[in-house]
């Protein structure tokens, strides 16, 4: 969403400009979290029929006064200016905006079980010799890879999960019967 983009870049830049950026991007790492668990809250935000003053009202009332007053006065700004519904698209482009202006990669590991503390040690260091920048692991866990790992950073990815390679040897077999 072009404007949601727009929006939190211009929040990125007053933040940096007034020296708040950690505490902004803090601001923002929880108005995405609420907005994730509150499907009432999104609900409200994009409905047409609720006039613009009630809008404004809950976000003061839901956000005011836990918040940086750069984060408080921007979202005060964002409903005023009737675009309430794209604070979650909002909240989203800034964290990654964030993390582009501080060159922090995110690295996704996908395991069958899960990572032990050692393991996902092994694995940041791993990535983090051969990146520049700093490396945010996180850990997600599909048992439907078997066994093995799959490793993705940015439109990167390394694939060693066993369900993988059984594929690959099925599409082999196959191969190797039809001709």
């Amino acid at each position: 969403m072009i404007v949601a983009t727009r929006y939190a870049k211009s929040l990125l830049d007053l933040s940096v400009e007034k020296g708040q950026l950690e505490a902004v991007y803090a601001d923002m790492m929880q108005v995405q979290g609420i907005c994730e668990h509150s499907r009432e809250l999104i609900v409200f935000l994009n409905s047409p029929i609720i006039n613009s003053d009630k809008k404004i009202a809950v976000i003061k009332a839901v956000f005011a006064g836990k918040f940086n007053p750069i984060t408080d006065g921007f979202l005060t700004i964002v409903a005023a200016k009737r675009r309430e519904s794209i604070i979650p698209a909002m909240a989203t482009s800034f964290i990654e905006q964030y993390r582009s202006h501080k060159n922090i990669l995110t690295a996704v590991v996908t395991s069958a079980n899960g990572l032990d503390a050692a393991t996902k040690q092994k694995a940041l260091d791993l990535v983090k010799s051969q990146l520049s920048g700093e490396v945010e692991l996180v850990e997600k866990v599909d048992a439907n890879i078997i066994g093995g790992f799959i490793l993705k950073i940015g439109d990167k990815q390394l694939d060693k999960s066993v369900a993988r390679q059984l594929s690959n040897m099925k599409k082999e077999l196959t191969n190797k019967a039809l001709n």
